[in-house]
């Protein structure tokens, strides 16, 4: 029994978010500065997401039949030569908006594949360490949380000093050390076993109809559709602005993001400690509640730095409890022969609205200005956190029982 591979996959999740982080706000905050356009920047940070759903919603079977660890540090290593790319480009030749946006969108399709095995990764390498699954999943949300706790301000603080550009090679050398941690120190054997061989489209739809048969799952994606789209508007795109016409700073920004970062790191320890002890429909009902709407009118009243920085605290403990109460729930209920197949499809469900939210915040932010996107999206997510209550079927995110009886978790591991 050995808990370096959980440390070992704690430690790249964490670099890597720090690494995604600074990406997140050093190419929208380059595309708001020299063009000034909203849309335009909304344009740049979808291609990315849009990257990443198609991703998520075709590498999944790619993810179950090379192995997990491979997929991991294979996509890792190609996106470390796309981020490159954009920094080589502009010193150099030169890049236009179309192939920004265009590199983006590349990006977003090499990063998919690595997001969702270091995901599958998790119930392996926590049965290696004897601990429980919700446990280990609150530990890489709590390092994941650090990561962009650091990115943001560092980001910030880079920008400033050096500009947006070069903040891209920093991103280059988190991705490379994240995948160096997982190859090295991550056993092969920590994935789920590869599945019976058979052709990729026959695998693709029995991970679709896995999904469509779940009801429990259906309604997870759905909600996080709505509010993930909300929050990726927010981050890439009223943030930027928020930071130019409100805060006129990029440090600012990055301590924003260190606030909430740092309420999420103390939420996924909070929900780790004594998560156990609720009912997983009422700790979603709250976490949402904390971080949801309450946020976007924070931010719209428009308070001092400091009753803003404490508010965003207080929010981010909401956020950081979401991950932990989700995905337990989801290794439960999918079996492993599936599970890179079924989480690829959750991601890409949840990821195929966010381009459509960072799109609405840059028309928003065009056309009613910030307060009026930051009151929209506001009203937009009290009414997603009101889902788990209305409807019946999020009683089943309790329930453990996968369909057609397949085992929830792999050999010996425990849920919590």
């Amino acid at each position: 029994m050995s808990r370096t591979p959980l440390g070992a996959l704690v430690v790249a999740s964490g670099i890597s978010s720090a690494g995604v982080m600074m990406t997140l706000l050093a190419i929208p905050w380059f595309v708001l500065q020299s063009t000034g356009s909203g849309t335009k920047t909304g344009l740049v940070t979808a291609a990315e997401v849009l990257g990443l759903m198609v991703a998520a919603l075709l590498g999944g079977p790619i993810v179950d039949r090379d192995g997990t660890r491979r997929a991991s540090v294979g996509a890792d290593l190609l996106t470390t030569v796309t981020v490159l790319l954009i920094p080589l480009a502009m010193g150099t030749t030169g890049l236009s908006l179309p192939g920004l946006i265009a590199l983006s969108f590349v990006m977003g399709v090499s990063r998919g594949p690595a997001d969702t095995a270091k995901q599958v990764l998790l119930p392996g390498v926590a049965e290696l360490g004897g601990i429980g699954v919700s446990r280990a999943a609150s530990a890489v949300e709590a390092a994941m949380r650090t990561g962009r706790m650091a990115g943001g301000p560092a980001a910030g603080a880079l920008i400033a000093l050096i500009g947006p550009v070069p903040v891209l090679f920093v991103d280059a050398g988190a991705l490379l050390l994240s995948s160096a941690l997982v190859f090295a120190l991550i056993p092969a054997a920590a994935g789920p076993p590869r599945p019976p061989t058979g052709g990729y489209l026959k695998q693709l739809r029995e991970g679709l109809g896995y999904v469509k048969r779940d009801a429990v799952l259906r309604a997870v994606v759905g909600m996080l559709m709505l509010t993930n789209s909300l929050d990726f508007g927010l981050l890439g795109v009223l943030y930027p602005a928020y930071g130019d016409q409100v805060l006129h700073s990029t440090a600012l920004i990055g301590a924003m993001i260190t606030a909430v970062a740092a309420g999420a790191l103390l939420g996924s320890a909070i929900y780790g400690w004594i998560g156990h002890r609720f009912s997983r429909r009422t700790a979603i009902l709250v976490a949402v509640a904390i971080e949801g709407a309450p946020r976007f009118a924070l931010l719209a009243l428009e308070p001092a730095p400091p009753v803003l920085l404490a508010g965003l605290v207080v929010a981010g403990i909401g956020a950081g409890a979401l991950n932990p109460i989700v995905l337990p729930a989801i290794y439960e209920r999918v079996p492993e022969a599936v599970r890179g197949r079924v989480l690829s499809l959750l991601v890409g469900g949840v990821l195929a609205a966010m381009p459509l939210g960072s799109m609405a915040a840059g028309l928003l932010l065009d056309g009613i200005g910030l307060v009026g996107a930051l009151a929209v999206f506001g009203g937009l997510y009290l009414i997603a956190g009101t889902f788990p209550a209305i409807f019946r079927v999020w009683r089943g995110l309790d329930d453990p029982s996968p369909i057609g009886g397949d085992r929830p978790v792999s050999q010996g591991a425990r849920t919590d």
